[in-house]
């Protein structure tokens, strides 16, 4: 089976061009050109990737994304015409996984979604080998990618989960930042640090009852971030 691709956008040119692209190399694409019908699609199907615009007619692509967070951690890439620095990183703390600044060349636009998806399935347990992490009242499952807070289940995007299985796998031990970037976002990712600074702080803000004072995701002064209770 082709991985299946939601793309949105209003400018249907755009559209109807990345959608060629990727139907070119085997991917099933859905398109959608506002965020009503994208939200929709995202309920009635399950998606491999969604590459999301920011400016949409009706729900604007980080209402959407916010929206689709809440029932589903499916890989999200925003497409932003605005390239400023602190809006990549606005769209990260929506709960994005990457980002990709209009106008864009579609061979790097497939180069991202083939990074981010060998490095989502990559991650993908066997379904023979169920895996489970436990500490300090936090449980990982590894197969449904769920997270449990005691009796609680957790809301996770995909990057917030994969850098919280990093830490509690290796407990103690310290990742600077520059690490966890390399380790979960891959090499060839394009933002800077303060990604992850905003990922932790907002995965500390569902697991920790008093983020100010974590009981599991620590702060290493000067050097980076470790897990332990």
């Amino acid at each position: 089976m082709g991985k299946r691709v939601l793309v949105v956008d209003d400018e249907k040119l755009i559209v109807k061009g990345i959608r060629f692209s990727l139907e070119q190399d085997g991917m099933e694409v859905d398109c959608a050109y506002d965020g009503e019908e994208a939200l929709k699609c995202a309920r009635e199907k399950e998606y491999d990737m969604i590459l999301l615009d920011i400016m949409l007619p009706k729900l604007d692509g980080m209402e959407v994304c916010q929206q689709i967070r809440e029932f589903s951690s499916v890989p999200i890439v925003m497409l932003t015409a605005k390239g400023e620095d602190m809006d990549k990183i606005l769209g990260l703390e929506y709960g994005a996984d990457d980002y990709i600044t209009k106008p864009f060349n579609i061979l790097e636009v497939k180069a991202r979604i083939k990074a981010i998806m060998r490095r989502t399935s990559a991650r993908e347990p066997r379904e023979d080998n169920p895996r489970e992490l436990s500490a300090g009242g936090l449980r990982l499952d590894l197969e449904s990618r769920r997270v449990y807070v005691g009796t609680k289940e957790i809301n996770l995007t995909a990057k917030e989960f994969d850098v919280l299985e990093l830490l509690v796998t290796n407990p103690g031990k310290v990742y600077s930042r520059e690490n966890l970037l390399n380790i979960v976002w891959g090499y060839e990712y394009p933002g800077d640090v303060r990604t992850v600074d905003v990922h932790i702080r907002r995965l500390r803000e569902k697991i920790e009852s008093n983020p100010s004072e974590p009981k599991y995701v620590h702060t290493k002064w000067g050097v980076g971030y470790y897990f332990q209770i």
